[in-house]
């Protein structure tokens, strides 16, 4: 080993998908100046277990407090726009169980939108990555993992 030896570090990001009379709960969302789509995504925090992840992330990004109830899949994800930088994406599908709808969301969320698939399609180009379709895409073919894959600190 060298000196100069610094460890690869992927980022994990947890996303939820929630769907409800056939619509998906997403979000338009600035990102680096630009208006994108997105699930209700975001950044696991230190400590924080995977689930409690993506229920903090759907409350703070769309004041819809969820239920997860499964695993879609876990994700890999080099951004094109960051050359080095990986994310590992665990994606979980989750109930609308309450709208708060005081909630104040985070900052770079323009609107919450509830969007049918053809929705979805028709603003392919306005995705924040492919992994969005591709979670979705997953979640129809009955892409569903018991939590309890997920091992965690109690």
């Amino acid at each position: 080993m060298t000196d100069n030896f610094q460890p690869w570090c992927p980022r994990v990001a947890v996303a939820t998908i929630v769907e409800s009379e056939n619509r998906f709960l997403l979000v338009e969302e600035t990102i680096l100046g630009e208006r994108v789509i997105n699930q209700p995504a975001g950044h696991l925090e230190y400590g924080e277990s995977l689930v409690s992840a993506a229920q903090r992330e759907a409350l703070e990004e769309t004041g819809w407090e969820i239920r997860v109830t499964g695993l879609v899949g876990i994700y890999r994800f080099n951004p094109p726009q960051s050359p080095g930088v990986t994310y590992h994406r665990f994606c979980f599908v989750g109930e609308p169980i309450n709208h708060i709808g005081n909630q104040v969301l985070d900052d770079e969320i323009e609107q919450v939108l509830w969007l049918t698939y053809a929705d979805i399609i028709q603003r392919k180009s306005s995705l924040r990555s492919p992994l969005v379709l591709r979670c979705i895409e997953d979640y129809q073919k009955g892409y569903r993992y018991p939590l309890e894959l997920i091992v965690e600190p109690a």
